[in-house]
């Protein structure tokens, strides 16, 4: 088992929203410094910096990593916000990922959520179906909230995801329009003004 002896857990001391704490999972902020390890494929040199094992898996997300990369270049504020990945304290492994999309306010999201922020997460696959998608997101929206008073909440899902569509209705995400992606292709809008009763999980 890997200790958070790293460059990640050195940053907490500076900046307490550096990791947000799940049950289960450590939030850990991703800054340009790992994403570059990513981008150069040193695994492990990201390793070493993240002090969990990742799977090869997330060097497949190239073009996510660049371009979080790239708006964390252009917005350093925008670093709380950005990509976290999901740390298993138990067992020292990566088992996903999650974030916003931009900061709060973003232009995009106007008509939906002006004041709000969207949310995207992945778990790799040796870890789904344990409650760490739902794990990390609800603490994700806690932190938002309670934190960073920002309490409305977009996230987008492709119709065929029923795993994703039933954890965002859980949590009380309501349907409110639908989008092509460039990358996913249709996609449903479900909004969430937190809290809601399905938002608050013991775990």
């Amino acid at each position: 088992m890997k200790s958070y002896t790293n460059l990640a857990q050195q940053t907490t001391m500076s900046n307490d929203w550096s990791i947000i704490r799940a049950p289960r999972l450590d939030l850990i902020s991703l800054t340009p410094e790992f994403l570059q390890l990513t981008m150069d494929r040193d695994r492990a040199a990201a390793e070493q910096w993240l002090g969990l094992s990742i799977p090869a898996e997330w060097f497949e997300k190239q073009w996510l990593v660049e371009l979080r990369y790239q708006q964390l270049r252009e917005d350093p504020a925008y670093q709380p916000w950005c990509l976290r990945a999901m740390g298993l304290r138990q067992t020292g492994e990566m088992a996903g990922y999650i974030g916003f999309h931009a900061r709060p306010g973003a232009a995009y999201l106007s008509e939906y959520a002006p004041n709000g922020v969207e949310f995207g997460y992945t778990v790799f696959a040796p870890f789904r179906r344990q409650g760490y998608a739902r794990e990390a997101c609800a603490a994700l929206m806690r932190w938002a909230c309670e934190e960073q008073h920002v309490c409305e909440f977009v996230v987008t899902i492709s119709p065929d995801n029923i795993a994703s569509t039933r954890l965002a209705q859980g949590f009380g995400f309501q349907q409110i329009g639908s989008h092509i992606d460039d990358q996913d292709g249709l996609e449903y809008i479900y909004r969430l003004d937190y809290p809601s009763p399905g938002a608050l999980p013991s775990a």
